[in-house]
């Protein structure tokens, strides 16, 4: 127990394992990149026959750093390379030196921050441990774009690998950390809990007392616009409750938001899902599948003349044969966790997502064969096509809820039912969220009612008010 323990920390400390865990849970755009940067300055490395010129479209700005096999002997150096590449990208002439004063397009170009990134710079300036870190960098990636947390630490504390392993204890405090990181908000559950991050904001203790009491227990009638009756249930005037109402809507229920990225990261699904004869067959997407291999000329003469000498080209073979490795696993995992995945959610494949089963980490991790880390990080950003739209893996896990009769049933199927029922509601008079939870009740479905109102924000539905607010506004239009 010992012995793995130390072989599991070194494993952890080795920058090797450290660089793999980052390219697994790259999306297949950003590995892709990767690759070709590793090509582009690695000897060893060139594109398969043909692969060049179907991805010449994608990687024109690249591939004239890519040697051919016959430039072995007048291969430059890494600086000479360099020089002429600068002298390629400029009109022949020596590049001026810039002023003082000067300023360039790119210094006119706003930098994007995005969330995750700016949460980790704060996290390095803080004394942690580095197990308070780790666990604190898991609960940063696994936050959307609204800056909230939806994954159930239940599910984070199984993610990272550590001796002796997380406990729920560990999570809080590593959730507690995020939490208090900016932008306030972040790494709220709720809604409720993202206000209630940010109600120091309010400089009045009075207020703000009143604030908390408004967002722990009348939420709904918050969203309502229900001042008279938050009035008599909160002992003061009208206008004093307003005031109040007022300030929470200037909190930001999107805190995640001022930081994203003004890049567009367009999807492109990783496998493809298709039905034949019957059988839902899962393969690659072979266009995200870098075309890259060893090139044996190189090789041979780097063995024939290998020397004390040139050991930075020995390294430069270990590195290729390392990327060609990488490459080769981390697609081969990709593949097996996506028929995993089918062959238990071929019914959500085939009815939608009222037939999607609770499914976790650690069945498809036992399955194939892997750590139920491995699974979480292969799942990060890797999308899957199927006949009724492109989700990403993510999608795919839910945890199993118990209905009346004792039967399981996911989160994404209640969800589902949840969007039906809302989307078959009376115009005139929608439904609240206790109402939603009534019709569950009735078809077997136990539920609480603050688990409707996080399903019904995760599909970006509004509350009953807004909802009759928006078609009274149509009917006055028409």
């Amino acid at each position: 127990m010992d012995a793995r323990a130390e072989q599991r920390q070194s494993q952890t400390l080795s920058p090797r394992l450290q660089h793999a865990v980052r390219l697994l849970q790259m999306s297949s755009l950003d590995f892709g990149l990767t690759v070709r940067d590793v090509l582009g300055r690695n000897p060893f490395l060139e594109w398969e026959e043909g692969a060049e010129d179907a991805d010449e479209g994608r990687a024109a700005d690249t591939t004239d750093s890519i040697p051919e096999a016959d430039d072995v002997d007048a291969r430059p150096d890494e600086q000479e390379l360099e020089s002429d590449r600068a002298l390629w990208l400029s009109d022949g002439t020596p590049p001026r030196q810039p002023r003082e004063g000067d300023t360039s397009v790119l210094d006119m170009v706003a930098a994007d921050s995005p969330l995750n990134m700016h949460l980790h710079e704060q996290l390095n300036t803080l004394k942690l441990s580095a197990r308070d870190l780790a666990l604190a960098r898991v609960i940063v990636e696994s936050l959307d774009d609204d800056g909230y947390l939806r994954t159930p630490l239940s599910e984070l504390q199984q993610i990272e690998d550590l001796e002796p392993a997380a406990s729920m204890a560990d999570m809080q405090i590593a959730l507690r950390l995020v939490q208090s990181l900016d932008p306030a908000g972040v790494g709220a559950r709720d809604l409720a809990e993202c206000l209630m991050l940010q109600l120091q904001e309010i400089e009045c203790p009075h207020m703000r007392c009143t604030a908390h009491t408004v967002v722990k227990d009348h939420l709904e009638r918050l969203a309502n616009h229900d001042v008279s009756v938050l009035a008599r249930a909160l002992g003061q005037t009208p206008g004093d409750v307003e005031a109040v109402c007022d300030r929470i809507r200037r909190l930001d229920p999107h805190p995640g938001w001022r930081l994203g990225s003004s890049r567009i990261d367009y999807i492109v699904p990783d496998v493809l899902v298709r039905k034949v004869r019957g059988e839902w067959n899962v393969q690659l997407n072979s266009a995200i599948v870098p075309k890259v291999r060893l090139n044996e000329n190189y090789v041979d003469l780097f063995q024939r003349h290998r020397s004390t000498d040139n050991a930075e080209m020995g390294a430069h073979l270990q590195e290729a044969r390392w990327t060609l490795r990488n490459v080769e696993q981390r697609f081969s995992t990709i593949l097996d966790v996506s028929q995993a995945i089918v062959r238990r959610q071929r019914h959500f494949l085939e009815f939608g997502a009222m037939a999607m089963k609770p499914l976790g980490l650690k069945e498809i991790a036992d399955e194939i064969g892997v750590h139920e880390s491995t699974v979480s990080r292969v799942t990060n950003n890797k999308y899957m096509a199927t006949p009724t739209g492109v989700y990403e893996l993510k999608h795919f896990f839910s945890r199993a809820m118990v209905s009346a009769n004792g039967k399981a049933c996911s989160g994404t199927a209640i969800r589902g039912l949840i969007q039906d029922i809302i989307g078959a509601e009376s115009a005139q008079q929608p439904l609240s969220d206790a109402e939603i939870t009534q019709q569950l009740g009735q078809q077997g479905l136990v539920v609480a009612r603050r688990t409707v109102t996080k399903y019904r924000q995760m599909l970006r539905i509004e509350a009953v008010g807004q909802r009759r607010r928006h078609d009274n506004t149509a009917a006055t239009v028409r």
